[in-house]
């Protein structure tokens, strides 16, 4: 292998952690990439991965040169798209991240409409509600609710969402409609535990003016969103989710907003990727199939 084909192989291997793995990906014998590792590594004077008998592990210096070479490698292969006059066409593996909710309900939708458009794309779809390290993991493309903190990402937002408090009807007949933020004292609440913490996620709301968090006085916790909208239509409480996540119950009547008066500003809603002058074709097309986002979020 060439001193880039190495580059690909030592890529491919550190983004999945295992040689066999990254052979499959790659269409090749997983020696041909341990090979081409070891020669990378020799020519380098450095040890890239430490080597289990079941996965490989990227030591400090192959952390630092597989940040480095994401970047390198993306630009090549969109030079070699727009040298063969195919810019255009979307190949190889589109590896995208997006929270588990909003993934399968917006954007899963809009991917499989592009795998069609496109049918020599593969799709490596990621859904997590954690924030994942895209130059270390190897992601194309991520979907993150929020304000963004890392600046050496390339935002586009798309969408938005409210949180709004939200109860059944029954509910509401039974313990009385909270009319201001303190009577949610005497009010029963679903706390949802945050995945990546195992912790309450607080409650937002506006009041004279500014955002302030309260801690729900839980009575059920549930770490699962769907979970937490079937307990809130069973009348065992208050809770307060993305209004995309409850849209569909309120319309119907099963679900309704209390406080609206008191709900936060909108969060936005971005397509986030790594810096770079050139992105390959298929990180091109998948920010313009997901564009279709912000239609949705104007609505």
């Amino acid at each position: 292998m060439t001193g880039l084909e190495q580059l690909v192989a030592f890529a491919a291997t550190a983004r999945h952690g295992s040689f066999a793995a990254a052979a499959r990906e790659q269409g090749v014998v997983p020696s041909t990439l341990a090979k081409a590792v070891a020669r990378l590594e020799r020519e380098l004077g450095a040890r890239l991965f430490h080597r289990t008998t079941r996965q490989v592990r990227l030591s400090p210096d192959g952390e630092r040169l597989y940040q480095r070479c994401q970047r390198v490698l993306a630009e090549v292969e969109a030079l070699r798209a727009e040298a063969s006059g195919a810019s255009a066409a979307a190949t190889g593996e589109l590896l995208i991240s997006a929270p588990v909710f909003y993934g399968k309900r917006f954007v899963l939708p809009i991917l499989a409409t592009l795998a069609q458009r496109h049918p020599v794309l593969r799709l490596d779809v990621r859904l997590t509600d954690q924030n994942q390290d895209l130059v270390r993991e190897g992601i194309d493309l991520a979907v993150r609710i929020g304000h963004l903190r890392d600046s050496s990402l390339v935002a586009r937002r798309v969408d938005r969402q409210f949180l709004v408090l939200c109860a059944s009807p029954g509910y509401l007949a039974a313990h009385g409609v909270p009319r201001r933020v303190d009577d949610l004292d005497r009010h029963h609440a679903i706390a949802f535990r945050l995945p990546s913490t195992g912790r309450d996620r607080p409650w937002q709301f506006r009041q004279r003016g500014a955002v302030v968090e309260l801690p729900p006085k839980a009575r059920v916790r549930i770490n699962e969103t769907e979970g937490v909208v079937e307990a809130i239509k069973l009348g065992l409480g208050i809770c307060q989710l993305p209004d995309n996540v409850v849209q569909g119950e309120m319309a119907r009547g099963e679900i309704v907003e209390v406080l609206a008066s008191h709900r936060p500003p909108s969060m936005p809603i971005s397509l986030v990727y790594a810096s770079g002058r050139l992105l390959p074709a298929r990180v091109r097309v998948a920010i313009d199939a997901l564009d279709a986002l912000r239609r949705r979020g104007s609505a």
